[in-house]
């Protein structure tokens, strides 16, 4: 990983940030993009720490909004002159049904549709930095199949469900990105990590944050998590392979649903529209010193 540069979502905490560090440590250049300005700072902090003096850097940015993920996307595709790989990690679970201001499902918003809007900004320059790679953070927990006709969970809302749909979209996506990424050089995989315990599920609200402690006492640690994230991402084994769904380093089969080509093409067209249709102003955010 020497010489190589990393956009990470979702690297503040948990496995993300384990992630993040080991890579740094192998001497990778990492580039995050954080929604918390405090949370950002200390991880640029730990990663000069344990990897001094490669210019690691943040961006901050509300990755549930398409605007805030475009905007974000288009100054690290402009101040960065090379992305060798994109970790797409950020996500969350919520109990109770959201809507952001642009109109969106807050769980399709920030788990599938800030994957698709961030590595469409940073396409460009990925095939560029050829060969390059996309990771992106699934979960065994992709059930159901996606009902276009409610992509935003409008009807009968479950925090569970729309989880579950929005890890199904994650998988389609990766499906359709690696086909239409054939030939740049650019490879697309994604992953289930395990049960992690991790933050995730804290600020979901009613029963999944009161039942999230108990899951940790039976999860794994998350930097058991972030082996499978971090093997993608560097492993010379990988090189070349893409399109595929990865559980413990080894490619696996998602669910009949997840190997959809059909749907995965769908889910595609859909969130281009989607993103046009929610994305066309961008909005400025604060910045501050080390954080942009």
């Amino acid at each position: 990983m020497q010489g190589k540069t990393v956009v990470a979502t979702g690297a503040t905490s948990g496995i993300g940030e384990v992630a993040a560090l080991a890579l740094a440590r192998m001497g990778a250049r990492i580039v995050v993009v954080a929604r918390d300005e405090k949370r950002a700072e200390a991880l640029l902090n730990r990663l000069e720490t344990q990897a001094p003096r490669l210019g690691h850097c943040a961006h901050l940015a509300d990755l549930s909004s398409v605007a805030d993920t475009r905007r974000v996307g288009q100054a690290i595709a402009k101040s960065e002159p090379r992305v060798d790989v994109l970790i797409n990690n950020a996500g969350a679970v919520f109990s109770q049904r959201r809507v952001t201001p642009e109109g969106l499902e807050l769980t399709f918003a920030l788990n599938h549709m800030a994957y698709f809007v961030l590595t469409a900004e940073l396409r460009d320059r990925l095939a560029t930095s050829a060969p390059a790679r996309i990771v992106s953070t699934s979960s065994m927990a992709h059930q159901g199949v996606l009902d276009f006709s409610d992509l935003q969970s409008a009807r009968g809302y479950n925090g569970w469900k729309a989880y579950g749909r929005s890890k199904l979209a994650n998988i389609l996506f990766t499906r359709e990105l690696a086909r239409r990424l054939a030939g740049t050089g650019v490879t697309a995989n994604c992953l289930h990590p395990g049960v992690v315990a991790t933050r995730f599920g804290d600020a979901s609200g009613g029963w999944t944050s009161r039942f999230m402690p108990l899951v940790r006492m039976f999860a794994i640690s998350p930097e058991q998590g972030a082996d499978t994230i971090i093997h993608l991402a560097s492993s010379p084994e990988v090189q070349g392979v893409t399109g595929q769904y990865f559980v413990k380093r080894k490619i696996a089969q998602p669910s009949a649903a997840a190997r959809d080509d059909a749907a995965a093409k769908q889910l595609w067209e859909a969130s281009e529209a989607l993103s046009r249709a929610n994305g066309a102003a961008n909005r400025p955010h604060a910045s501050a010193a080390g954080v942009k």
